[in-house]
């Protein structure tokens, strides 16, 4: 019972693992369908879109705060105090206050511009998913379109075994090679056909990766581009733009913190209802106080090490991309200049392989007709075959 049900599995996960590849490989070509539109909904489906839409929150949150009228929440208090179980003297007192924050000098400005510099990154760093979004959907194009000329390129030398296998067998029947050879004709077709088979499964696995990135089963009807006419890396590339928002919200709450060092003084206003102790009658009044806290090293220094903390983090990535990038485009540069050159060669070597092709079709009718003529003067002459 358990092998049946073993069997059953692995025929489900069979079947099911068929559906879907023949669902995913079935990518036709779309002519209406633009790389822009492909990178476009690529973008809308990447999961980092849930980033955006929380960093969108986090701006509004920040607005709210730099826009409120008080710089944080107030507070309500209540009390009673009453001698019933002290000395019993009808002593009575009621009081309700409230405490209000007062903005600090500069507070609210430095609120708002850190408001104003969490939209900025934001915007910095949704260009820079837009960027990287399309980086991928090339990739997978061009990743999709080697694959399928790999594939291609194999299925021609499988074809080409596959001749040459026959021509071997035919040659072998009529005893002018030895078993030997149909042996390695046989091997070759056999490598050539495993080559086909693994060159169709990278078709399959880039079309996959293709669908899984873009949600799409169409391909553009061409992706091809031309060259970027820039020779240097400058800040205004998505990558170091954000990064270098990151360093200017690092300013910001540094400049914010070494406001906040202290806390916002408290304008505390309070109603006290209250009778004396051997008194009958109740007295109403009205207070105020201010509550100022003093700067001390105990809240300040921790605030401003973060800051300082955070702005050196900001740098250093800044310049780590910078110089990532450098990098990769002097990369990109130099493996342009040598496929160029690359291609030069192979288009000599095509020349050179079409060149022995056509010689070699040359040699075989000449031996062909070598063959006819060395066969048609063995034959007896007509009034012979005759008699």
């Amino acid at each position: 019972m358990r092998f049946s049900l073993l069997l059953t599995t692995c025929v489900a996960l069979t079947f099911s693992y068929t559906s879907n590849a023949e669902e995913l490989i079935k990518l036709q070509r779309n002519h209406q369908l633009t790389l822009t539109e492909v990178v476009r909904l690529s973008i809308l489906r990447s999961p980092k879109q849930a980033e955006i839409q929380a960093g969108k929150g986090l701006v509004n949150a920040k607005n709210i705060q730099a826009n409120s009228f008080l710089p944080s929440a107030p507070a309500v208090s209540a009390g009673l105090q009453n001698d019933a179980v002290g000395s019993n003297r009808n002593l009575s007192q009621w009081e309700v206050g409230l405490d209000l924050p007062i903005w600090l000098p500069g507070q609210k400005t430095a609120r708002t511009t850190l408001a104003q510099g969490a939209q900025t990154e934001l915007d910095k760093t949704s260009a820079n998913l837009s960027l990287d979004i399309a980086g991928q959907v090339r990739d997978a194009l061009w990743s999709l379109g080697m694959a399928i000329n790999e594939a291609e390129l194999q299925d021609a030398r499988h074809k080409a075994a596959q001749d040459l296998l026959a021509d071997v067998e035919k040659r072998w029947k009529a005893g002018e090679l030895a078993k030997t050879d149909v042996m390695l004709a046989q091997n070759g077709t056999l490598a050539a056909k495993t080559a086909l088979i693994k060159a169709n499964a990278e078709v399959k696995h880039a079309e996959h990766r293709y669908w899984i990135l873009t949600g799409l089963k169409e391909l553009p009807n061409t992706f091809e581009e031309p060259l970027n006419s820039k020779e240097m890396i400058d800040d205004s590339h998505p990558w170091l733009a954000e990064s270098a928002a990151k360093i200017e919200i690092a300013n910001y709450h540094r400049t914010l913190s070494a406001i906040e060092q202290r806390e916002n003084p408290q304008v505390m206003l309070n109603v006290r209802h209250e009778r004396g102790a051997f008194d009958s009658l109740y007295n109403d009044s009205v207070g105020v106080a201010i509550r100022v806290p003093l700067d001390a090293k105990v809240r300040s220094a921790p605030m401003m090490a973060n800051a300082e903390m955070a702005i050196a983090q900001a740098i250093s990535e800044h310049e780590q991309r910078q110089r990532l990038l450098e990098s990769a485009f002097h990369e990109a540069q130099h493996n342009l200049e040598v496929i160029r050159e690359e291609i030069e060669i192979l288009q000599a070597q095509h020349k050179l392989s079409q060149e022995s092709l056509q010689l070699a079709k040359n040699l075989l009718h000449l031996a062909n007709q070598t063959s006819l003529i060395c066969y048609a003067s063995k034959q007896p002459p007509m009034s012979q075959s005759a008699h």
